[in-house]
């Protein structure tokens, strides 16, 4: 299994019209031994050999920012993609390793057909078997703000725990302006057994 997570941050807290937005991309792969979390290198031996309870290893990470786009809450398609294939580049990972993608999912009409085209063009392209599943865990909590990364990874640290990818609530069309690839994605919306890789 493996699995991709964004976080917002806030760059300039001083207002919402001065922020900059810049995504984290951390991904976990089954190579590196049961779910665990892994702080620094060097430490999971150590949390394993002391019976901690390891949930989550994370396996790569990327930190940029959106650069240029049309407007504050416009994302920049080239900047997530560019993002999201350094982070697969440094965990080692295949995108069709992939199987969840835990989203942004701001429910824009301008924002999410530009993230579900960005993931489609990198995790859809040659995938065979199970589409990719999406989710956002802004539809069962809001959006909140600098903690919704850390919201969205407890999300998906459970949903490995339980092997289950929770529903994505209150969907009930798609969006209009999302491409023929972006439909592709499986968005659940309801609980949905984890695929077995």
């Amino acid at each position: 299994k493996a699995v991709i997570g964004c976080l917002w941050y806030p760059a300039s807290p001083t207002s919402a019209h001065h922020r900059h937005e810049g995504r984290l991309v951390a991904i976990h792969h089954p190579a590196q031994r049961e779910l665990g979390l892994d702080p620094s290198a060097g430490r999971q031996s150590d949390a394993l050999a002391a019976g901690d309870d390891v949930r989550a290893i994370i396996r790569g990470s990327a930190v940029n920012h959106d650069g240029r786009s049309a407007g504050l809450t416009v994302p920049n398609g080239a900047a997530q993609a560019a993002l999201i294939r350094r982070a697969l580049d440094e965990a080692g990972v295949s995108p069709s390793d992939v199987h969840y993608v835990e989203a942004h999912g701001s429910g824009t009409s301008l924002g999410d057909p530009i993230e579900l085209g960005v993931l489609a063009e990198i995790f859809q392209s040659g995938r065979t078997g199970a589409p990719l599943a999406v989710g956002s865990v802004k539809t069962n909590i809001g959006h909140l703000e600098a903690a919704a990364g850390i919201a969205g990874l407890i999300k998906v640290v459970l949903a490995f725990r339980h092997a289950v990818i929770p529903p994505h609530l209150h969907l009930r069309t798609l969006n209009p302006h999302m491409s023929p690839s972006a439909r592709e994605i499986a968005i659940s919306v309801e609980s949905t057994r984890w695929p077995e890789s």
